[in-house]
């Protein structure tokens, strides 16, 4: 089995190309970045060159294939109310729009929170919206929906939600799925062991079929299993073990996909040295 791409979510401050020489920094084969302020819905446009900088960064790095773009957390396609529904939808299409200007191929979203108006009212406002922003639009970049952990009134914490969510909006081949290890042990999916994780990929499996995971969030738990708990930690410091990880890192049917750190870390990148080093460990030779 050939290595598999792995990488961290990277700052973008001094400008889109600065991450992927923060990647090349630590070695990584697989990258994450913001294409905008995640708290702000504001975008500032960007610098005359930087778009193609970045271009060419990603490709001299070979990162252009194994980049991911993380949404903006004000998004919430899941909402009954009406103005932040469209506001949302709108971001959701610029976001898009810089990810095609920047050639990264995926842009990961949490499908958001239906606030109270039940899950299945929530499941169908977000395939509406990405009907409409996806469907309607020329460029490339794709959506892929992260599982979630379950807290509040959080969408996608079961394969079944994010399934039902894919089927409604049409199953578009630019839509797919993001799995986060924290989130899926918080949500109450034992993926500490060969049988709880073979359960969790069999119940996706049948969900929305393996081959939509188009992106893996590789994190440790601060919660324990079932704690609706979205709290990342360390590689092999958390609930989930360094097991966890060794069977996900070694499962062939990923082999091809991008999997990237979300842990805490310095502007040193000392911590994402130490995570990926541990990831690269547990690599079977």
């Amino acid at each position: 089995m050939s290595a598999p791409w792995l990488g961290a979510h990277m700052s973008v401050a001094g400008g889109m190309a600065r991450a992927v020489e923060r990647a090349r920094a630590v070695e990584a084969t697989a990258l994450q970045v913001f294409v905008k302020t995640p708290n702000q819905w504001a975008a500032r446009p960007f610098g005359p060159t930087e778009a193609a900088d970045y271009r060419k960064a990603a490709r001299e790095a070979g990162l252009a294939e194994q980049t991911l773009a993380h949404a903006s957390y004000l998004i919430n396609l899941g909402t009954p109310d009406a103005t932040l529904w469209e506001k949302s939808i709108a971001s959701l299409a610029d976001e898009l729009a810089r990810c095609d200007a920047l050639g990264i191929p995926w842009l990961v979203l949490h499908p958001g929170s239906h606030v109270g108006s039940g899950t299945e009212a929530g499941c169908a406002r977000v395939a509406a919206a990405l009907r409409r922003v996806v469907h309607g639009r020329s460029g490339g970049a794709g959506v892929l929906l992260e599982n979630t952990a379950g807290q509040g009134h959080t969408l996608g914490a079961r394969p079944e939600e994010l399934a039902e969510i894919l089927r409604t909006a049409g199953d578009d081949g630019r839509l797919g799925v993001c799995f986060d290890t924290c989130h899926a042990l918080a949500a109450g999916f034992d993926v500490r062991a060969a049988d709880g994780y073979e359960h969790t990929m069999a119940a996706c499996d049948r969900a929305f079929g393996l081959d939509r995971i188009r992106g893996i969030h590789l994190n440790d738990s601060q919660g324990d299993l079932g704690s609706r708990r979205d709290r990342h930690e360390h590689i092999g410091k958390g609930k989930v073990g360094l097991e966890g990880f060794r069977l996900i890192l070694n499962d062939r049917r990923f082999h091809d996909v991008p999997m990237v750190l979300e842990t805490p870390k310095e502007d040193d990148l000392a911590e994402d040295r130490m995570n990926l080093g541990v990831l690269r460990s547990l690599v079977a030779r």
